[in-house]
């Protein structure tokens, strides 16, 4: 008894053999499983709704993109209707012909515009479309293609290596439903890492 409190003090309880709780290897499983399952859940939502990875098959837009070549394609722009298409855009869509395989084109052509190629000299409402910056010379294609208006929610697509792409030269303006990825960024090569152009 401590004299002076009149109060008495008791000895310390034992502390338990180990200071800071265990956590069990079921419990440390289960909360691993929880962060996975919640990493695939955001992936999953990532790609569907806003970036996927998308590998480049062909020659049709060389220079810009090679064969194998890995992209990330924006799917959240064109889906929610938050940005428009553009002239010049790279867009990746369901090749109208058959909505199973997945073409990626330039837009040169928009809903409303006049094209036509006289000797591989592209015009788009009766101007020549600057195309230095992507379609070089020795890639160009001489044909002609007579004029054509692009429809409403149409866009006229054409590959940038113009002697081996099957594009609107062959089967018309793509309908704005077939649209579904802008082209942003290419993830693989290392060496050719950066914003699609």
């Amino acid at each position: 008894m401590n004299e002076e409190t009149g109060i008495q003090v008791s000895a310390p309880a034992a502390l338990p053999a180990a200071s800071a709780p265990q956590r069990s290897a079921l419990a440390l499983t289960l909360y691993w499983m929880r962060d996975l399952l919640l990493s695939v859940v955001i992936a999953i939502a990532v790609i569907l709704f806003l970036y996927q990875p998308v590998k480049v098959e062909g020659t049709s837009m060389m220079p810009s993109l090679t064969d194998q070549e890995r992209i990330f394609i924006n799917k959240f722009t064109y889906r929610f209707g938050l940005g428009n298409i553009e002239r010049g855009d790279l867009v990746v869509f369901h090749y109208p012909q058959d909505t199973s395989k997945s073409y990626i084109k330039r837009i040169i052509g928009l809903p409303g515009d006049t094209v036509a190629v006289e000797d591989g000299v592209l015009y788009v409402n009766g101007k020549r479309l600057d195309e230095s910056g992507y379609v070089p010379e020795e890639y160009r294609d001489r044909q002609s293609i007579s004029l054509v208006r692009v429809p409403p929610e149409h866009y006229y697509v054409l590959g940038d290596h113009r002697t081996s792409s099957n594009d609107s030269r062959s089967w018309g303006p793509v309908h704005r439903q077939y649209i579904y990825g802008k082209a942003v960024f290419v993830y693989w090569p290392l060496e050719k890492m950066g914003i699609v152009r």
